[in-house]
């Protein structure tokens, strides 16, 4: 088990080391989530007052954009002088691979947040933080799902020509729980009467998800690829 999480910090780490040398991935996607948020304010916003309840839509529509361009481009970079063909030919668990590729992306989307929930409180003078953990606990319950499904899927398209089209394709319809999920939960803390019973469900709801999918991802990896 100790050489498991060895190998995921390692991959993990790789994969922050190259980020932080070009940051490609992480200006790109944060330039496309900012850009997302903008456009949305001038639709919904009336009179200088935001239309109720679009924060929480804004919120994760971003999320799930910017995250699907980040799970792209995030394994591109194996192809160059066959990376990826390196990785699986490493005599260690597969599956140490696709935590290690899983947690990096996650880092990367955790970043994009911060970015999207800073210009949405910024544009909607959304107060989001009123009910921090069970924010923070959505947020980081929901990138967890989406990366999980993602980074999968992402793998197994890495050497598809048409992955920019396919990804999509095959990324929504599946993680359309956890976001429809996310989008509620965030509703239910930020409207004028928080609910917070229904926010711990909805909250519950994308923790058995997240416990679904990594759980078959870590399955199906080895496999898949």
């Amino acid at each position: 088990m100790g050489d498991f999480f060895r190998i995921a910090w390692l991959v993990m780490r790789k994969d922050i080391r190259i980020e932080s040398r070009s940051r490609e991935v992480l200006y790109t996607t944060s330039f496309f989530a900012a850009s997302c948020v903008l456009v949305f304010s001038f639709a919904f916003v009336r009179a200088g007052r935001p239309v109720d309840g679009a924060e929480a839509g804004i919120v994760w529509v971003a999320l799930a954009y910017a995250g699907q361009l980040a799970l792209g481009r995030a394994f591109e970079r194996e192809l160059h002088q066959d990376a990826l063909r390196g990785l699986l030919l490493a005599p260690v668990e597969r599956a140490a691979i696709f935590v290690g590729k899983l947690l990096g992306i996650m880092l990367l989307m955790v970043l994009v947040e911060a970015v999207v929930i800073f210009f949405v409180a910024l544009f909607f003078s959304t107060a989001f933080f009123e009910f921090p953990i069970l924010f923070i606990g959505l947020l980081i319950s929901g990138t967890i799902g989406f990366a999980a499904v993602g980074a999968l899927f992402a793998a197994m398209l890495t050497r598809a020509k048409s992955r920019a089209v396919l990804l999509p394709v095959l990324l929504y319809p599946v993680t359309v729980p956890v976001l429809i999920a996310g989008v509620n939960g965030t509703l239910s803390l930020i409207q004028a009467d928080p609910n917070l019973d229904l926010a711990r469900f909805w909250l519950a709801l994308i923790t058995f998800f997240d416990v679904v999918f990594v759980t078959l991802a870590l399955w199906t990896f080895e496999p898949l690829m």
